[in-house]
């Protein structure tokens, strides 16, 4: 398994954060959902009340990944966890350990600040993400189902 420098991202790195985030959509068959800007990004991770967090992942000094996560917090427990919105390693790096590297680097961070879960959502028909969550001990939510309540859908439901 090859090492890479897992570090907090910077605002220097909102260009790349857009562009992994694009690539990761284009991946996912979402490429036209993608409507976040540079400004956007920018502003959720470097205003003044940032909820947000981002990590970048360098090899040999260029970027090789990224995940956003934020907290959450589970009534049953008791405590914050954290939701891994994306985790993404470019093509040319997969393979080499680094999407490892970055789940432990989180699931450490959990585990030092005595957060009690890590969750995340996997599409159902991305194998290769299914089998390496599993490999790690993650275990789907098979018992809960995902609901969302966006764009004109959600302005009407806020109108009533």
């Amino acid at each position: 398994m090859s090492t890479a420098l897992i570090r907090q991202a910077r605002a220097e790195d909102v260009a790349q954060i857009l562009a992994f985030i694009t690539e990761l959509a284009i991946y996912e068959k979402a490429e036209r959902e993608v409507v976040a800007t540079a400004e956007d990004i920018r502003r959720d991770l470097f205003g003044p009340h940032p909820a947000l967090y981002a990590l970048m992942m360098e090899a040999d000094g260029q970027a090789v990944g990224f995940a956003v996560y934020f907290l959450n917090y589970s009534t049953w427990l008791g405590r914050h966890g954290i939701y891994l919105e994306d985790l993404y390693v470019t093509p040319a790096a997969r393979g080499a350990g680094y999407g490892k590297q970055m789940l432990q680097h989180l699931a450490a961070l959990a585990v030092e600040r005595g957060y009690g879960r890590m969750d995340w959502s996997v599409l159902d028909w991305n194998q290769p993400a299914i089998d390496f969550y599993e490999a790690a001990g993650a275990r789907a939510q098979s018992d809960w189902v995902g609901y969302r309540l966006q764009g004109q859908a959600l302005a009407e439901f806020a109108a009533d």
